[in-house]
Order: C-alpha cells, then structure tokens, then sequence
C-alpha cells in the first residue's frame, strides 16, 4: 500500500517518459544525418551492408532504418 508507481511521479514531476525522450534524440540525429552532404562519413556508413553469413541464434539485431522506420509511425 506504500508504494508509489514511477508513472504518478513522473506525472507529479511533470517529466516526459523515458522511450519518448529516447525516439525524440533518434530522430534529432536522423534529421542531422539527412541534412549532410551525400559524400559525409555518415552517409557513406548508411549505405554500407554488412553480409552476415552466420546467424547467431537469437534475433538479429533491429537496423538503424527499422527503429527510424517505427518511431515515425509512432508519431505519424
């Protein structure tokens, strides 16, 4: 019965939730990278695919592209 939820005091607080912080600083970056010339390190390294010719068994990894991708959705 004493204990408080980190949602009410961040409410109280008046403090944004922690994976809206997160998708706002990606797309800050990403608004970056797309505003540099064609010939930046950070364009030239996007363009790079990376041939995996061995799966690990777990779930590969998500792509810069994919979480981009779902955080624009999320804010439409």
């Amino acid at each position: 019965m004493d204990r408080i939820s980190n949602k009410l005091i961040r409410d109280l607080v008046k403090v944004a939730p922690f994976e809206a912080k997160m998708r706002e600083t990606r797309l800050r970056l990403f608004g970056h990278m797309k505003r540099r010339s064609v010939h930046a390190l950070v364009r030239r390294c996007e363009r790079i695919n990376i041939l995996e010719d061995k799966r690990g068994r777990r779930r590969p990894k998500k792509s810069l592209n994919e979480v981009i991708r779902e955080d624009l959705k999320v804010i439409g």
